[in-house]
This record gives structure tokens, sequence and C-alpha cells, in this order.
């Protein structure tokens, strides 16, 4: 297997991630930017996102966002971008005849936003409608109901939208100011996966981005930590179903536990052969949806179970899941079932690094969040190394009462009968 990145850094600081796949069709180009929820304060929530939708209302010769949508239509790209408590992405990804003109409009985004007031103003309205789209969106409710839950006022408690008053407050000169503060060489992580050779990417990149400013980093918000006993956060609504996530918190993604924590989430809801699909659904018939997942971030992270059940069940449903948490404290796990979560992790993880645009994810947000890459070869070989006892000293730290979090919504007057239930 052949999936390695070539690494360089530029004079700024900007670092250079090329990923070359001489068979695929396409390229990727990702530019990735420490610049997220993380680094924000409460009067600028949301800042980061905003500045990501921004990049896509007009640059200095692309003025109207028709001349860059249209542009990148017409190549046949598949493009977005995204923001998430760590840092900003924007990608495209197109046939390999086309990297040039794909390179171009996505570095005049990131290097030549003008930030036009009209275009402002209306794109309030739109991210105002998002946030009320995630507020009708149950699973979305839930789950920043959890982050607020666990981490309360500070960055890692916050949503990434930001709240619609903020939204509304945010003028151009925040933009320039959080830009000239995030957007430099330092803080920026170039990726061109596919079909590309290191000789024309380190070109192309060195053509565009080499007189972009060097700057200090600035760091994120380090996140408090202060639970000391079970908690738990019920929001009413009237829903068909009630939908639920238990929190554990756990460890940042930089800790070499995430590994076990990762295959341990793997026994619990990893699939549909996995401890709680079979209780859940297949058993008590309760849920539709029902998994397990590591949430890891620069600065916190945490062990998310989580499901959408029958109202009548959602009681026994969560008890269900603290049974088994207990069961892996009391018992730990079997060799047989280790090698089996172990057999399904690597197979989905190998699966999931197919594209050119899976190998820009995988690497870039590696260097852009953690300021070091690993290969897949190196995920395969510490996942392969996990054994039961590391599965079992992992599950004694993170399922603890005093990490315990439970976030529910659903038509529920009080959350008297969830509060006598949420104990490990």
């Amino acid at each position: 297997m052949s999936l390695n990145a070539n690494k360089f850094v530029l004079k700024n600081g900007l670092r250079v991630l090329v990923i070359p796949q001489k068979e695929s069709p396409s390229v990727t180009v990702g530019i990735f930017v420490e610049a997220g929820a993380a680094y924000e304060n409460r009067q600028n929530n949301g800042l980061s996102h905003f500045l990501e939708h921004m990049c896509f209302k007009g640059t200095q010769t692309r003025p109207r966002p028709m001349d860059i949508s249209s542009e990148m239509e017409s190549l046949g790209a598949s493009y977005n971008a995204f923001t998430s408590r760590d840092l900003t992405g924007y990608w495209a990804k197109v046939a390999y005849t086309k990297l040039d003109k794909i390179f171009d409009i996505l570095a005049d985004m990131y290097l030549n936003p003008v930030f036009n007031e009209k275009e402002i103003e209306k794109e309030k309205g739109v991210i105002v409608e998002e946030i009320n789209m995630y507020e009708d969106q149950p699973r979305t409710k839930v789950s920043e109901t959890l982050d607020a839950l666990m981490y309360g006022n500070q960055p890692a408690g916050w949503s990434i939208a930001g709240p619609k008053e903020n939204i509304r407050k945010i003028d151009r000169n925040d933009f320039l100011k959080y830009r000239s503060a995030h957007y430099h060489g330092a803080k920026t992580v170039v990726v061109i996966a596919g079909r590309i050779d290191s000789k024309k990417a380190k070109a192309l990149v060195e053509k565009y981005f080499s007189k972009i400013k060097k700057d200090k980093k600035i760091a994120p918000v380090k996140t408090s930590e202060s639970q000391k006993s079970s908690a738990l956060a019920l929001v009413k609504r009237d829903l068909d179903q009630t939908h639920f996530i238990l929190g554990l918190k756990a460890f940042s993604s930089s800790s070499p536990k995430k590994y076990p924590l990762v295959l341990l989430s793997e026994i619990l809801g990893g699939g549909m052969s996995s401890r709680l699909f079979q209780k859940i659904r297949e058993e008590l018939g309760a849920a539709y949806y029902v998994g397990s997942s590591p949430s890891l971030f620069l600065t916190h992270g945490y062990l998310e179970i989580f499901a959408g059940v029958n109202h009548q069940k959602s009681i026994v449903a969560i008890k269900a899941v603290l049974e088994e948490l207990r069961k892996i404290l009391k018992k730990g796990v079997e060799i047989k079932e280790l090698k089996r979560v172990k057999d399904h992790f690597l197979g989905t993880f190998l699966l999931s690094l197919e594209t050119s645009s899976d190998l820009a994810f995988f690497y870039g947000e590696q260097e852009t969040v953690l300021g070091k890459i690993q290969s897949p070869e190196n995920v395969i070989k510490k996942i392969s190394l996990v054994t039961q006892k590391d599965i079992q000293k992992i599950a004694k730290e993170v399922f603890d009462n005093r990490k315990l979090n439970l976030a529910v919504i659903g038509p529920y007057e009080n959350g008297s009968d969830f509060k006598k239930i949420l104990k490990i």
C-alpha cells in the first residue's frame, strides 16, 4: 500500500502535503486553516464559520458569488467548505486535467476575499436560517446540548455556528481582523492528493502562496474541566422519538490512548454486530439508529453513545447502555471480540482512503490539528497492537460517574427518571 504523503514547508511557514495516486482519475485540493470555534471568544463565537461562508461570496478577480460557483461547476468540480472546532477547510475535487484551474479558484478564495458589505448582510440571513435548521434537527440539537452540558461557557461548549445575536452584529472589520490573525503561512496547510507529482505540486503552491505573510500562531483556548458528578440536560420537544447521547469525557486527539478508545467504541456501537446494536435494536426493538464514536479535539475529547428510541423504551435503552459499560468494567473483552472489532475497523479504515478526497482529508486534518502526520500503515500498526489490557485500562479511566453526561431531547416535563439511573 502506497498512500504516503510528501511534505515540504515554504519560507513563510505554510505546510504542503502531496499524496500521489498514479492511477486516480481525479485530484483534490484542500486548504486547511487553524481557525475554528476553539479560537473564538464569547463575543465573536460563530465568526470562523461565517468567514468560511464569505470566502465564497466574491474575490478581487471574481467579484460575484456566481463567478466562483459557475466557474467551479464548469469544471465538473465537487467542492465545499467546512468549519469545525479545530479548523476551517476549503476543498475541491476535479478530473486531474483540471488541476491548474481549480487551484487558481481555491487560492483566489483564500487569498483575495473582498467581504462585500451587501453580501455580508445577505449572508447573515443565510446563517441564521442554518442555525434554525440545526435547532429543528433533533440529532444536531441533542449533540449541541451535550457539548453545553459537559463544557459550559467556553469554546468547547459553544456551537460552531454561534448564537444568532453574534451573527447579526458581525461586520466587515471583524472579518478583516480575524482573517489577519489566523489566515497566514504558519497556520495554513495546502494538500494536493490524486494524480499529481510533487514537483508540479510544489511549483503551484509556490506560485500562489509564497508571498503570504509569516506570523505568530495564536493558540486555541484551553478547555477547563471541573465536573465532579454525573450530569443531565433535558430539552423538551414533541417528537416521534427520544434522542439521547451519553457522553463520557476522555482526552484530546493528540493522546496515544485514542487507539484503544477507538476499539472500545467499536465494541460498544461500531456496527451491526456491536453490543449496543444487538441489545438495543435487535433484542429490545427500541431503536432504528444506535452507535458510538470517539469525538476527540485539540483541547478535549469524549466518547459518545447515541440512539433514537421509542419514548416508552427510553429508560430501558439507557439502562442497557449503562449495563454494557458495567459489564466491560467487570469482565473486560474476550480476545475473539477484540479480533473481530480490529478486523472491522481496519477494513472500514482502508475503504475510507480510496479516493483523492479521502486522502486529502485524512492527511490535511492531521497536519492542521496536530502538526504532524501518520501514514495509514502506522495507524494500522497501532490499532493492531492494542491488547485486552489496554481496552480494560481505558474503560476504567473513562467509565467514571465523574465523567458521565446525558443529553436527552423528547416530550419530557422533567428529568427525574433519567437522573435516577444515571450511574455506572
